[in-house]
């Protein structure tokens, strides 16, 4: 295998291209958006085991000049009461803290170091179709272009023409949140700019988190339960509608939710909360879906980038020690899958209100894969089961 193309230059996207570069492989990236990043505004919180994997693949340093450390996490309940507090992943790394930017700032650095390196980036590609043949597969784009390769990998998000290709009834379906984002410089919260904490609020009607920047300026969101957003709605909403909606369910707290919010103009936005159910085909010949394209979770447990990350390296490191692709596709499948699934059922479960996570401040239960994940993604360690 010489060539791979990887549709889709987001976070799944661009940190497979950065690992299968370093695996040796020539890689190219299609991006449909004309710049770096479509979703500018909504920000994440990346793991440990996201930065774990990035560690593997020397890009660190890019994603860490962005966004801020977050070391803990502080959990009160609707009366303003600290019900616990525990240490964020593992904060006594500063390579391995968890770190807290928007979305874009994270795209446009993985993007950036990935140019550094000498990766093919052409944006304002969409796919349109795919025709996987027996040596080799095309990508035919919109403008009536086309490029051939020996692997295609599908990390075009969650409405993904690969996995529409390979899977057409895998249809994504709402996992009964709606969400908000947000930011303020005018919340009066400055004085946790140094914390590097992150605090959630069980509040009655939203379940609500924030956490202060250096600059002290406060990321929000707030998870709502019930009737999906219209595509209308999310099109057109604005931030002064959306602060209007939300605010009297924060209002029934005594907690700094509302206020947060008040303090917020221009800079809300709004999304369902999506989900790809599990058991669906990641891959068909020569094409495979990663990400969210493949294992799209609700954002309630706070994984959809670190577990793309993971799926980056890992991919990159079974298709470097296995010697054909469709028994590297096949280890990789093997491997990922019982992690994220379970990523998918546990952060869906919440957003449904099925499951409550612990209040006792344990760390929450493991994940399929938490005890071997070090060792998978360590770079010089060799993949080699039998599947």
């Amino acid at each position: 295998m010489t060539r791979i193309l990887v549709i889709g230059g987001g976070i799944a996207g661009t940190t497979t291209a950065l690992a299968l570069h370093k695996a040796g492989f020539d890689v190219s990236v299609y991006e449909a958006h004309p710049d770096s990043a479509e979703d500018i505004g909504a920000f994440l919180a990346l793991a440990s085991n996201g930065m774990r994997a990035l560690a593997q693949i020397d890009a660190s340093a890019a994603v860490t000049a962005a966004g801020f450390p977050l070391t803990s996490m502080r959990l009160v309940d609707g009366a303003g009461t600290e019900v616990t507090q525990r240490r964020l992943g593992e904060a006594d790394n500063p390579v391995l803290r968890y770190r807290c930017l928007r979305r874009g700032e994270l795209n446009a650095a993985l993007q950036a170091e990935a140019a550094r390196r000498g990766i093919g980036i052409r944006h304002g590609a969409s796919l349109a179709s795919v025709q996987d043949g027996q040596d080799r597969v095309t990508a035919h784009f919109a403008d009536g272009s086309t490029t051939t390769g020996d692997l295609l990998i599908g990390a075009d998000g969650l409405s993904s023409t690969v996995r529409r290709t390979i899977a057409p009834a895998s249809q994504p379906r709402y996992a009964g949140e709606y969400v908000f984002y947000g930011y303020t410089a005018g919340a009066a919260l400055a004085e946790e700019a140094d914390d590097e904490r992150f605090t959630v609020v069980r509040g009655s009607a939203a379940s609500f988190g924030h956490a202060v920047s250096p600059g002290g300026q406060t990321y929000w969101f707030a998870r709502v339960a019930g009737e999906p957003l219209s595509a209308e709605e999310i099109a057109h909403g604005t931030p002064a509608q959306w602060r209007e909606r939300l605010l009297p369910l924060l209002r029934e707290d005594a907690t700094p939710a509302a206020d947060i919010v008040a303090a917020s103009t221009d800079d809300i936005l709004a999304t369902n909360a999506t989900e790809i159910p599990p058991g669906a085909p990641w891959r068909s010949g020569r094409m495979l879906v990663i990400g969210d394209a493949a294992h799209a979770a609700s954002p309630a447990a706070g994984q959809g980038a670190s577990m793309a990350m993971e799926d980056a390296v890992i991919l990159a490191k079974a298709l470097r020690d296995t010697p054909d692709t469709d028994t590297a596709l096949s280890v990789y499948e093997t491997l990922r899958r019982p992690r994220v699934e379970h990523n998918t059922t546990v952060s869906g479960n919440i957003s449904r209100g099925v499951h409550t996570p612990s209040r006792t401040g344990q760390a929450p239960a493991a994940r399929p894969g938490d005890e071997e994940l070090a060792r998978l993604l360590e770079w010089n360690s060799t993949i080699g089961i039998k599947v």
